[in-house]
């Protein structure tokens, strides 16, 4: 499921590439999500510009949510993906409400208490588009999570873009409307 940000009051639906409905052979065994504002193309890592897509989150808290509910999530960690050449960061995060969420704050809590978790999220990133028979994607910072503060400068850096995007008239309006659906920190898409 994505966000469809190109309609109007940005559907939640069935991802499509090319015209036909995308499936995912492995399952995700996380809440997967977004951060209610665009990553824009001024967020650059290792020569790879950011995607235009809302910035994904990762959600690895014990509770499984639902299609559309909003989560207040902690942000631990970020994997820079470089997907067919553009940066996707994907934010891993926990529940406020996760009963585990005090005992995590940065990503060496993350392998501490959720072992395996990152390695985990990394390779189902990484061969998601193998049985499609593309490449393997990659991750920058070289390969390794982003400690939290690094995290929180994404996050920042991306939400900088979406202000200055609102210089726009053309481009307020969609925002607004993308906006007005997204109203805490996550929503959940799948």
């Amino acid at each position: 499921m994505e966000v469809a940000t190109d309609e109007q009051h940005t559907p939640i639906k069935q991802d499509t590439k090319k015209g036909k409905l995308r499936y995912y052979p492995y399952n995700i065994h996380w809440n997967y999500g977004l951060l209610p504002h665009p990553s824009f193309a001024n967020s650059e890592v290792e020569g790879a510009f950011g995607d235009n897509d809302p910035v994904d989150v990762v959600e690895i808290g014990d509770s499984r949510g639902k299609i559309g509910q909003v989560l207040k999530v902690k942000p631990l960690t970020a994997l820079a993906l470089i997907d067919e050449g553009e940066l996707d960061w994907k934010i891993v995060a926990i529940s406020l409400d996760d009963p585990r969420a005090s005992l995590v704050n940065d990503v060496d809590d993350v392998e501490k208490h959720f072992p395996g978790t990152l390695t985990a999220i990394r390779d189902w990133f990484r061969d998601y588009k193998i049985p499609d028979g593309k490449p393997a994607n990659r991750f920058a910072l070289d390969n390794k999570p982003a400690n939290k503060d690094y995290t929180l400068k994404v996050i920042m850096k991306t939400n900088e873009s979406r202000q200055s995007l609102s210089r726009d008239q053309s481009l307020l309006v969609s925002f607004h409307l993308y906006r007005s659906r997204l109203i805490a920190s996550f929503l959940l898409v799948n």
